[in-house]
């Protein structure tokens, strides 16, 4: 009796070369509740399909301009992996795509994520995944698609990365910046901590100090890897807000550049603008990396937000009205300075 070449051994499958079908497939079921909570006017349909689909006229818009954004967490995803704490780290990503939506006019309206390690952990990837319902949730977007990729041989144990997708809408003629003159107004929202920039730079300090991440940190209470995984601010309801109200001009989202590169990118050709210093207090986090550092102030300035995530620029007969909306939905406002004639960023005061 003959037998065939292959009988009795066993052929090659997926999951032996490292890739769980299954384990993608559970982790789809086990988000789909926090995509869910995300639902907004215009969602159409939920996850799993080949495409996520989003209607437009039934979010209320009638002759919309679409914007898209796209962005990642950078090295703060390596203090999330080592310290294994990684609900915020979500929340971190929305608001780097939608913080840089709304400075241009736009309500954010649906985003899709993009996560990618070489052996998914379901635990792990579910924590991060409701971090980004969390963080859609909180800016009124839908979560309605994304893209899990398990990728054996391209990330060590443990490892993972992220990005992220967001799509937002304004109606023709009212996107951002518009009208800004010299005299106007900056009014600064204080920020949650360092963010989401300038991290490789945080690991280095951290690294010079000798501490871990499970120090006690320096500069506020609990431990250091804790206070540096702070998420990123979302200002989008609030902003958007603002905007409806009437006479904010641009605003300016403060990421990697800090104030120095970031508010001169709303300003129009022939107008700076005059930053005071001595308006807002150094969050603790920026006065320790900047002495362990040796950190000159115009380097702090050009690198992190040093406690301003936000500016929004408005017309100075608007200035109290439209600080005290935002302090209002919860902001921390200070007025830190006015548009110049000139070029550029100088400061008065001093930081440090």
């Amino acid at each position: 009796m003959s037998t065939g070449a292959n009988e009795g051994k066993n052929g090659l499958t997926y999951a032996d070369a490292g890739v769980d079908i299954d384990a993608g497939n559970a982790l789809v079921e086990r988000i789909k509740p926090a995509a869910k909570r995300t639902a907004r006017s215009g969602t159409m349909s939920g996850l799993g399909g080949f495409g996520a689909l989003f209607d437009l006229k039934a979010a209320g818009y009638t002759d919309p301009v679409l914007v898209a954004a796209t962005d990642g967490v950078g090295t703060k995803l390596r203090i999330a992996i080592d310290t294994g704490n990684v609900d915020t780290i979500g929340i971190d990503l929305v608001a780097m795509c939608v913080n840089d939506l709304v400075c241009q006019g736009a309500e954010p309206l649906f985003f899709l994520d993009y996560f990618a390690t070489g052996k998914l952990e379901l635990d792990q990837a579910t924590r991060i995944i409701e971090g980004i319902a969390e963080g859609c949730a909180q800016s009124g977007c839908a979560l309605i698609g994304g893209e899990t990729a398990e990728m054996p041989g391209m990330y060590h144990k443990g490892d993972f990365d992220l990005a992220g997708f967001a799509v937002g809408a304004m109606e023709r003629g009212a996107d951002l910046p518009a009208g800004v003159v010299a005299g106007d107004v900056l009014l600064g929202l204080g920020s949650n901590g360092v963010h989401s920039n300038g991290y490789s730079f945080v690991r280095k300090v951290v690294e010079l100090s000798g501490l871990g991440w499970d120090a006690d940190c320096p500069f506020a209470e609990g431990s250091l890897g804790a206070a540096l995984l702070a998420p990123t601010r979302l200002y989008v309801t609030q902003a958007l807000a603002a905007v409806r109200a009437g006479g904010v001009h641009a605003l300016a989202h403060i990421t990697g550049g800090g104030l120095t590169e970031n508010l001169p990118r709303v300003l129009p050709e022939g107008l700076g603008a005059t930053i005071d210093l001595d308006s807002w207090e150094l969050p603790g986090v920026f006065r320790w990396l900047a002495e362990t550092a040796n950190m000159a102030e115009p380097e702090l300035l050009k690198t992190f937000n040093c406690g301003i995530g936000m500016i929004c620029v408005v017309a100075a007969d608007r200035a109290e009205e439209l600080a005290a909306l935002l302090r209002d939905a919860g902001e921390t406002v200070t007025r830190i300075g006015t548009v110049t004639e000139g070029q550029g960023v100088a400061y008065t005061g001093q930081l440090l």
